[in-house]
Protein backbone atom coordinates (compact mmCIF):
# COMPACT_ATOMS: atom_id res chain seq x y z
CA UNK A 1 0.00 0.00 0.00
CA UNK A 2 1.01 3.34 -0.84
CA UNK A 3 -0.21 6.80 0.22
CA UNK A 4 0.17 10.14 -2.36
CA UNK A 5 -1.72 13.12 -3.35
CA UNK A 6 -4.33 11.96 -5.63
CA UNK A 7 -3.28 11.62 -9.33
CA UNK A 8 -5.92 11.13 -12.38
CA UNK A 9 -5.91 7.47 -12.86
CA UNK A 10 -7.16 6.99 -9.21
CA UNK A 11 -10.16 9.51 -9.74
CA UNK A 12 -12.99 6.54 -10.64
CA UNK A 13 -11.85 4.55 -7.40
CA UNK A 14 -11.99 7.95 -5.42
CA UNK A 15 -16.08 8.40 -7.42
CA UNK A 16 -16.72 5.40 -5.59
CA UNK A 17 -15.51 5.75 -2.23
CA UNK A 18 -17.23 9.63 -2.20
CA UNK A 19 -20.22 7.80 -2.98
CA UNK A 20 -19.26 5.22 -0.17
CA UNK A 21 -19.15 8.39 2.44
CA UNK A 22 -21.64 10.22 0.99
CA UNK A 23 -24.13 6.95 2.18
CA UNK A 24 -21.99 6.52 5.16
CA UNK A 25 -23.61 10.10 6.29
CA UNK A 26 -26.56 9.99 5.19
CA UNK A 27 -27.95 6.86 5.87
CA UNK A 28 -29.87 5.25 2.63
CA UNK A 29 -28.74 7.93 0.43
CA UNK A 30 -26.72 7.53 -2.65
CA UNK A 31 -25.56 10.08 -5.41
CA UNK A 32 -24.90 9.58 -9.26
CA UNK A 33 -21.12 8.68 -9.69
CA UNK A 34 -21.37 11.44 -12.98
CA UNK A 35 -22.58 14.03 -10.20
CA UNK A 36 -19.81 12.85 -7.56
CA UNK A 37 -17.08 12.89 -10.37
CA UNK A 38 -17.75 16.19 -11.33
CA UNK A 39 -17.88 17.77 -7.73
CA UNK A 40 -14.59 16.13 -7.14
CA UNK A 41 -12.73 17.43 -10.58
CA UNK A 42 -14.25 20.64 -10.86
CA UNK A 43 -14.79 21.43 -7.26
CA UNK A 44 -12.34 19.49 -4.57
CA UNK A 45 -10.02 19.30 -7.31
CA UNK A 46 -10.71 22.50 -9.03
CA UNK A 47 -8.80 25.84 -9.64
CA UNK A 48 -10.23 27.49 -6.38
CA UNK A 49 -10.18 24.51 -4.22
CA UNK A 50 -7.28 24.72 -1.16
CA UNK A 51 -7.94 21.25 -0.45
CA UNK A 52 -5.16 18.71 -0.97
CA UNK A 53 -6.81 15.09 -1.43
CA UNK A 54 -4.90 11.91 0.26
CA UNK A 55 -4.98 8.80 -1.11
CA UNK A 56 -3.96 5.30 0.06
CA UNK A 57 -4.16 3.13 -2.73
CA UNK A 58 -2.77 -0.51 -4.19
CA UNK A 59 -1.52 -0.05 -7.63
CA UNK A 60 -2.38 3.04 -9.85
CA UNK A 61 -5.83 2.94 -9.50
CA UNK A 62 -7.60 0.96 -6.13
CA UNK A 63 -8.04 3.59 -3.58
CA UNK A 64 -8.56 2.15 -0.51
CA UNK A 65 -8.99 5.64 1.66
CA UNK A 66 -8.28 9.37 1.64
CA UNK A 67 -8.32 12.44 3.65
CA UNK A 68 -8.93 15.88 2.55
CA UNK A 69 -6.77 18.58 3.97
CA UNK A 70 -5.84 22.21 3.72
CA UNK A 71 -3.15 24.19 5.11
CA UNK A 72 -3.96 27.15 6.98
CA UNK A 73 -2.24 29.93 8.97
CA UNK A 74 -3.54 30.51 12.99
CA UNK A 75 -5.49 34.25 13.54
CA UNK A 76 -4.20 34.03 17.19
CA UNK A 77 -0.32 31.94 16.80
CA UNK A 78 2.00 34.80 14.79
CA UNK A 79 5.30 33.06 15.74
CA UNK A 80 6.65 31.08 12.87
CA UNK A 81 6.99 28.22 14.75
CA UNK A 82 3.03 28.37 15.58
CA UNK A 83 1.45 30.11 12.52
CA UNK A 84 0.57 27.36 10.67
CA UNK A 85 -1.52 24.38 11.01
CA UNK A 86 -3.34 21.82 8.66
CA UNK A 87 -6.61 21.10 8.85
CA UNK A 88 -7.96 17.65 8.46
CA UNK A 89 -11.63 17.97 6.65
CA UNK A 90 -11.66 14.14 6.58
CA UNK A 91 -10.75 10.83 6.43
CA UNK A 92 -12.21 8.16 5.67
CA UNK A 93 -11.46 4.17 4.85
CA UNK A 94 -13.35 2.41 2.92
CA UNK A 95 -15.74 -0.13 5.27
CA UNK A 96 -14.02 -3.31 3.71
CA UNK A 97 -10.81 -1.99 4.46
CA UNK A 98 -10.63 -0.83 8.13
CA UNK A 99 -8.66 -1.84 10.95
CA UNK A 100 -5.82 -2.82 8.85
CA UNK A 101 -3.50 -0.14 8.87
CA UNK A 102 -5.02 1.99 6.19
CA UNK A 103 -6.12 5.04 8.33
CA UNK A 104 -3.26 5.09 10.14
CA UNK A 105 -1.02 5.25 6.95
CA UNK A 106 -2.94 7.70 5.82
CA UNK A 107 -2.50 9.92 8.69
CA UNK A 108 0.90 9.52 9.14
CA UNK A 109 1.29 10.61 5.51
CA UNK A 110 -0.52 14.24 6.54
CA UNK A 111 1.32 14.22 9.72
CA UNK A 112 4.47 13.86 7.68
CA UNK A 113 2.96 16.41 5.14
CA UNK A 114 2.36 18.94 7.31
CA UNK A 115 5.53 19.42 8.99
CA UNK A 116 6.93 19.45 5.98
CA UNK A 117 4.92 22.40 5.41
CA UNK A 118 5.88 24.52 8.53
CA UNK A 119 2.57 23.13 10.36
CA UNK A 120 3.21 22.59 13.98
CA UNK A 121 -0.22 21.09 14.95
CA UNK A 122 -3.13 18.74 12.45
CA UNK A 123 -6.94 19.69 14.15
CA UNK A 124 -10.32 18.47 12.89
CA UNK A 125 -13.41 17.47 13.70
CA UNK A 126 -15.28 14.56 14.90
CA UNK A 127 -18.54 13.09 15.57
CA UNK A 128 -19.37 12.55 19.03
CA UNK A 129 -21.09 9.06 18.28
CA UNK A 130 -18.21 8.28 16.82
CA UNK A 131 -16.30 6.12 19.34
CA UNK A 132 -14.20 3.84 17.02
CA UNK A 133 -12.84 7.01 14.97
CA UNK A 134 -12.40 8.93 18.33
CA UNK A 135 -10.16 5.79 20.03
CA UNK A 136 -8.53 5.89 16.81
CA UNK A 137 -7.50 8.93 16.85
CA UNK A 138 -6.68 8.82 20.72
CA UNK A 139 -4.09 5.61 19.44
CA UNK A 140 -2.29 7.93 17.35
CA UNK A 141 -1.17 10.28 19.85
CA UNK A 142 -4.41 12.80 19.21
CA UNK A 143 -6.06 14.50 22.15
CA UNK A 144 -9.51 15.75 22.37
CA UNK A 145 -9.39 19.64 22.71
CA UNK A 146 -12.57 19.67 25.24
CA UNK A 147 -12.11 23.41 24.69
CA UNK A 148 -13.72 23.55 21.37
CA UNK A 149 -17.09 22.83 20.08
CA UNK A 150 -18.48 22.74 16.30
CA UNK A 151 -20.97 24.76 14.88
CA UNK A 152 -22.98 24.77 11.63
CA UNK A 153 -24.98 27.38 10.31
CA UNK A 154 -27.44 25.67 7.21
CA UNK A 155 -30.88 26.22 5.20
CA UNK A 156 -33.12 27.99 6.33
CA UNK A 157 -31.07 30.05 8.86
CA UNK A 158 -28.06 30.98 6.66
CA UNK A 159 -30.37 32.91 4.24
CA UNK A 160 -32.04 34.48 7.02
CA UNK A 161 -29.08 35.67 8.81
CA UNK A 162 -27.70 36.55 5.03
CA UNK A 163 -30.32 38.94 4.65
CA UNK A 164 -29.87 40.88 7.45
CA UNK A 165 -26.60 42.05 6.02
CA UNK A 166 -26.31 45.81 5.70
CA UNK A 167 -23.44 45.20 3.15
CA UNK A 168 -23.65 47.33 -0.12
CA UNK A 169 -24.66 45.37 -2.95
CA UNK A 170 -23.18 46.28 -6.38
CA UNK A 171 -25.46 46.55 -9.21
Amino acid sequence: MRVDLVSPPQYESLVELLRELHTYYNEGSSVPPEMVRSHLINTLLGPDSTLRLVVAHEGVEQVFGFAAISLTYSLVEPTPEQRRHCQLKELYVRSSERSRGVGKAIMSWVAQYAAENGCRRIDWPVKATNAKGISFYKGLGAQQDIERLSFRLSEPGLSELASQSGRARGG
